[in-house]
């Protein structure tokens, strides 16, 4: 009796089996309730991203055009002697900033002060010539004075003479009247003819000297429009004394340009002046990069440049300072062509291979110096130009 089964135990035995398959089908359910649930989950996501995407398109990215192709520019200035000359002092050094106005170099002042003083007394003696000149034209005012007073004094001599010569004729007629008669000796009658050749020779010299007071008359005129054409107007307009300034006053500029300064407030590069070396006129010595006026050449791809125009608003972010940093620009200006376009080797597409390749044109963004007074950039830099199409 007690190796048999208990009946109750028997009878539930087969009963506790089944409840196995009835779990694993809860799980199958369960998981495939989960399944569906994520995968809801991802069509909504891939649904609400697409909705974003599109959502962004429509009210950003359609308004704004965007490339990593752009660098920063700089209209730097080359320092060039204008004068000629030993290198006398460098004052500064590469990649030393420095304040407009500052002194760069100095060539050795010498020769300038030399040609300066020459230039001087040159200018002084043409401002005593005009003077020399200008109190000469009163002596030849004077003159011609005199020339009147003796074409009038020529012709009342010559009017004397005039009347002894009618005298004298008068009495060579009548007394050869009387010749004829014999009232009259042979001696008289010659010392009548010879008075009236006198007369007649003193008329004629008299005459003469009328002509000759009035030629030294016309004479001393002359001179004196002469000499008023050399003072006419000013000392200042006078032309040998402008001139002379002229000369004094480049002579006093090549001394001071002895002394070479910053044109603008900036960075130096390029040194390539030592002291002792001659500086010759239009040679590059240094480069100074300015700091406050730089731009962005940002080369857009020729499809992103439809709705583009000069006054529109950027931003501009650059790799130096990364995106705390945010620069605000204006587009100024599109270049005239493509980069290819003004390559050295231009691309020949006239070839049997030929493949098309989008092209880039630069855009000009000016950047605000404000801006760049406080986080300075340096000319090369890599910059990300956004322009919003908007303005």
């Amino acid at each position: 009796m007690a190796d048999q089964p208990d009946p109750d135990m028997t009878a539930d035995a087969p009963a506790a089996a089944p409840p196995q398959p009835a779990a694993t089908d809860d799980s199958r359910a369960t998981l495939a309730a989960r399944r569906r649930r994520w995968l809801t989950i991802l069509v909504i996501a891939v649904v609400g991203i697409g909705l974003l995407a599109t959502a962004y398109h429509l009210l950003i990215g359609s308004r704004h055009v965007s490339t990593d192709n752009a660098y920063v520019g700089a209209d730097t200035a080359q320092i060039t002697p204008l004068v000629a000359g030993q290198v006398q002092s460098v004052r500064v050094s590469n990649t030393q900033a420095v304040r407009k106005g500052d002194i760069l170099l100095t060539i050795d002042p010498a020769d300038a002060r030399i040609a300066l003083a020459r230039a001087a007394a040159a200018y002084a003696q043409a401002q005593r010539e005009f003077q020399q000149t200008s109190s000469t034209g009163g002596a030849l005012g004077a003159q011609v004075s005199a020339r009147e007073t003796d074409i009038a004094r020529a012709r009342a001599e010559a009017e004397a003479s005039r009347a002894e010569y009618d005298k004298a004729r008068v009495d060579l007629q009548r007394r050869e009247s009387l010749a004829r008669s014999g009232a009259v000796s042979g001696d008289e009658l010659t010392s009548a003819r010879t008075a009236f050749a006198n007369a007649k020779a003193q008329l004629a010299v008299a005459q003469a000297a009328i002509a000759q007071a009035q030629a030294n008359r016309v004479a001393a005129a002359r001179n004196l429009e002469a000499n008023e054409a050399l003072t006419q107007g000013t000392m200042d307009t006078n032309p040998d004394v402008a001139a002379a300034r002229a000369q004094y006053e480049q002579a006093k500029l090549d001394l001071e340009r002895t002394v070479i300064r910053a044109p603008f407030d900036g960075i130096v590069a390029q040194r390539n002046i030592q002291v002792g070396q001659r500086a010759a006129p239009g040679t590059a010595v240094m480069t100074v990069v300015p700091i406050d006026r730089m731009y962005v050449d940002a080369n857009y791809k020729e499809g992103q440049l439809r709705r583009v125009r000069i006054g529109q608003k950027a931003r501009v972010v650059s790799d130096l300072y990364g995106g705390d940093v945010v620069y605000h620009g204006t587009v100024t200006g599109l270049a005239g062509g493509t980069g290819s376009a003004f390559a050295l080797i231009p691309a020949q597409n006239a070839t049997g291979n030929w493949i098309k390749v989008v092209q880039r044109v630069p855009v000009r963004i000016m950047l605000d110096p404000a801006e760049l007074r406080a986080h300075p950039l340096r000319v090369g830099l890599s910059m990300e130009a956004t322009i919003d199409l908007n303005d």
